[in-house]
């Protein structure tokens, strides 16, 4: 369950994002972004790094979920490590810092994600 909020959070947290180190011609941006949002009850945020490397995790700072992100056209794939899913993209647009929306996946999942200032995160152990 909580692999399906990582994707669906990494995929919203993607939605202004970009997989490259520079922004797309749209303005969008993947990489250094943080997003926070709710799944099943439970807070949670997720960062993509410089690399597009995602690492979710609880307020607390529990790692729930990591993997990797790319943009693709107007969605944001992601590839959790920890699961043999594959790949799961979902709808974005650009957002700023403080802005909101709904994204949905290609399975039909909505998550309405938060872009936040952008927080490193790294893997615990």
């Amino acid at each position: 369950m909580y692999f399906k909020l990582s994707l669906m959070a990494a995929a919203a947290f993607a939605a202004s994002a970009q997989a490259a180190s520079k922004p797309a011609p749209t303005g969008r941006q993947l990489n250094q972004t943080t997003w926070a949002y709710v799944e099943d009850g439970r807070a949670l945020r997720m960062s993509i790094d410089a690399d597009g490397n995602y690492v979710e995790e609880t307020l607390s700072g529990k790692v729930t979920g990591h993997g990797t992100a790319v943009m693709k056209g107007a969605k944001d794939c992601f590839t959790p490590a920890m699961s043999k899913d594959g790949e799961h993209c979902w709808t974005s647009k650009r957002l700023k810092i403080g802005q909101s929306m709904l994204s949905v996946s290609d399975k039909g999942e909505r998550l309405k994600v938060t872009r936040i200032k952008y927080i490193p995160m790294k893997m615990q152990g």
